[in-house]
Parts: structure tokens; sequence; C-alpha cells
């Protein structure tokens, strides 16, 4: 199974103990994991502006998720699809990394159900999948 992790996805999963945490380790282990450089990059960012990491521990962080995960290069959408432009970037890695799914927390993406034949899921549906 080829997944990609939202932005939110990964940076819970490397500052919790939760569902997410949970999710990446047991992910690593049972599907291939796709990212890109816009998902790592953000991801970057949001460790040093929203959970205060240095700036080293984040990239370090980076550079592990990047190790986890299979890069793949995007290209933009043929047209925007929701509001939030970072979301779009999103919905092209999974196309991308032609992902069986997007798992998010993002409701915007959520409430689009599927894009392009790709199911949007949250990480507690993402987790049963994997269990089953």
């Amino acid at each position: 199974m080829r997944l990609v992790f939202d932005t939110n996805v990964l940076f819970a999963a490397n500052i919790t103990r939760g569902t997410c945490a949970t999710l990446y380790q047991e992910a690593l282990m049972a599907a291939t994991l796709l990212t890109s450089d816009h998902i790592l990059n953000e991801l970057e960012e949001k460790l040093v502006t929203k959970a205060r990491m240095i700036t080293e521990e984040a990239a370090r962080t980076r550079a592990e998720v990047a190790d986890d995960c299979g890069v793949v290069a995007i290209a933009p959408l043929p047209r925007p699809v929701c509001r939030d432009s970072d979301d779009d970037a999103i919905l092209a890695t999974a196309i991308a990394a032609r992902a069986d799914l997007l798992v998010t927390g993002d409701k915007d993406l959520l409430l689009l159900g599927s894009y392009e034949g790709i199911p949007i899921i949250t990480p507690a549906e993402c987790l049963t999948r994997l269990r089953v």
C-alpha cells in the first residue's frame, strides 16, 4: 500500500505519542510511505515555528522522514482545487506518488473524500486499515 501523509500527520507523529506516531511506526513496516519536498519543507518549518524545535533538530527530523519515505517530484495541479494552495501541493504529492491513500487531519481535504480516485482519510482510519 502506497501512503502519503499530510504535513499535519507527520508533525503530530514527531511531537506526540498518539495515533499519528503509532500510525507512522506501523506504516513503516506495512506500507510504502511517500512524500515531497513541499511536505518536508513545511514539516521542518512547522517544527520550528509551532513546536519551537531548534533549527538543527528540525532539519535532522526532516532528514529522518525523508530517509523513511520515497520523495517524489510534484507538478502543480492543472487548476486550483482547494482554497489553500498548500493543500493543492498535498494533492499533487498524492498524485505524483500514485498513492493508494492520502492521510490527513485537514478538514478541507477530508471534505473532498477523494481526489483523482485517491481516498482521503484520517490517521485513525488509516491505522484501522493497516491492521486488517
